[in-house]
């Protein structure tokens, strides 16, 4: 039997919308070159709320593609990291990275016609 990936409750629909997320994409791609904290993955991620960050944080270290190291000292100090499941998103990540560079102008393009519809 085939599975339905529409379904609401099919398992490549659960890790598509996790991963498919602007913000899980984006976080994912800041930690490409290592672990960083919660405030250095704030600033690079222009834009995010702290409660979405927060969120997403979690989810992705529930679906085991970040870790959070919590580090016993005064101040608390909190790191992400990819997992080596998260860094095997990178390829896509830098793909879609890709894909949106090369193709902004004909968006833009696309959106001005559309908005200038009668």
């Amino acid at each position: 039997m085939e599975t339905d990936v529409y379904a609401k409750n099919c398992p490549s629909r659960q890790v598509l919308d996790r991963i498919g997320d602007a913000w899980s994409v984006l976080i994912v791609s800041s930690l490409k070159d290592g672990s960083l904290r919660y405030t250095e993955l704030a600033q690079r991620i222009n834009g995010v709320s702290p409660k979405m960050l927060t969120q997403t944080l979690r989810g992705l270290e529930r679906d085991g593609i970040v870790t959070r190291t919590v580090h016993a000292v005064v101040p608390p100090r909190v790191d992400y990291a990819l997992t080596t499941l998260g860094r095997s998103l990178l390829g896509l990540c830098n793909a879609l990275q890709d894909w949106a560079e090369l193709h902004i102008g004909d968006v833009l393009d696309a959106r001005e016609a559309y908005d200038s519809r009668p």
